[in-house]
């Protein structure tokens, strides 16, 4: 048991290393959910990230002339 671990050692560590990192986004992403923080509001007309939103945004416009 000692030899394969001794042996896959570099796995082993890059292994804790992503289950940290993953742990602290899943941990970040709960933290913000419980304050209300959100990456998608469900509103795509006041989102510039979408193209969704700007298509939408862009036919409003037209629409309104």
């Amino acid at each position: 048991m000692i030899s394969w671990i001794t042996g896959n050692i570099g796995t082993i560590i890059v292994l804790m290393v992503l289950v940290l990192i993953v742990a602290a986004i899943v941990r970040t992403m709960v933290r913000d959910k419980r304050c209300g923080k959100s990456s998608c509001g469900g509103n795509c007309a006041h989102c510039s990230l979408c193209k969704a939103a700007r298509s939408t945004a862009q036919n409003r416009r037209k629409s309104k002339t």
